[in-house]
């Protein structure tokens, strides 16, 4: 899924008032023309130029994503990006391609995962690989695996076993929000919030008793709160994340081979414990199972 790096409880009053229309590109990740490589604070492996890409864009990788995500991407909006898990995998991409810019465009995730966004080369937002995303997406080989946790206010009293009884929300067009209907089945019906934004809001407000998203991105939201809000538990998916690539896209066999090498050879490894390490403040392994039913 997808989502966003805020300055503990006076960020949360800024969660609902910040737009997640806007698109661009930082001043690391614009196409400039220069030859110059220019990927923000990231590390690069591999060699320049190991594969080869048709970009919609000469000498620029066009990534889309939804933000803000902690950990993730480092900013809250494209102009701001200059590092993150994901984004740093798209600068390791324009590396090996032999592209010296990535271009970042923030879209909605809804539309994202529908198919509906045009004008790119590969889009990361933290995206579960499912079989009805497949029917509508080009997917790349996963390079993340997730579970879904459950966010509450620290001093909440839920647990797994009065959790059905509780108000719930998951974010529109998320695994998380079929998995809280479907799986979950709670006595209350779901509350599914437009953004992700709103929804972390509505549990530091109290209007939600929890929310559901992967447990990964929600640890970032509890460490970003100075103590508001915590993970309490996660729930075994086997979900994992994937690129998506435009359909029926030329560049998918070579991005797919880059991934794959950059698993090989420790890169995506290394980004994890860059990146998401410390925006998460904890190991995701850490956080106590739930039963789904």
């Amino acid at each position: 899924m997808s989502y966003l790096s805020r300055p503990a409880l006076a960020g949360f009053a800024v969660l609902a008032t910040i737009s997640l229309a806007a698109c661009g590109s930082s001043p690391q990740a614009d196409a400039g023309g220069s030859s110059s490589p220019s990927y923000g604070t990231c590390k690069v492996t591999g060699n320049a130029g190991e594969i080869s890409l048709k970009p919609v864009t000469p000498g620029v990788l066009t990534v889309q994503t939804n933000l803000p995500s902690p950990g993730w991407w480092s900013g809250t909006s494209p102009d701001t990006i200059d590092g993150g898990y994901e984004y740093c995998l798209a600068a390791n991409l324009a590396h090996r391609a032999g592209l010296p810019r990535v271009k970042v465009v923030n879209v909605s995730f809804d539309a994202l995962v529908a198919g509906q966004t045009k004008g790119y080369d590969i889009a990361m937002a933290q995206i579960s690989i499912t079989a009805d995303r497949k029917r509508v997406v080009q997917f790349s080989a996963p390079y993340f695996d997730s579970n879904i946790g459950l966010l509450a206010k620290s001093d909440a009293a839920i647990s797994e076993s009065d959790l059905k009884a509780k108000q719930l929300g998951a974010s529109v067009g998320t695994t998380a929000a079929t998995f809280a209907k479907d799986v979950l089945k709670p006595a209350r019906t779901p509350r599914i919030f437009q953004d992700t934004d709103s929804m972390v809001t509505a549990v530091a407000s109290g209007q939600v008793d929890g929310a559901l998203q992967d447990t990964a991105i929600m640890l970032g939201f509890a460490k970003q709160s100075g103590g508001v809000l915590k993970v309490v538990g996660q729930f075994k998916t086997g979900e994992q994340y994937g690129a998506i690539y435009p359909k029926g896209s030329a560049n998918a066999a070579a991005m797919d081979k880059a991934l794959s090498g950059m698993k090989s050879d420790g890169t995506l490894e290394g980004l994890s414990k860059t990146w998401l390490g410390p925006a998460f403040g904890g190991d995701p392994s850490a956080v106590p199972f739930f039963s789904a039913s």
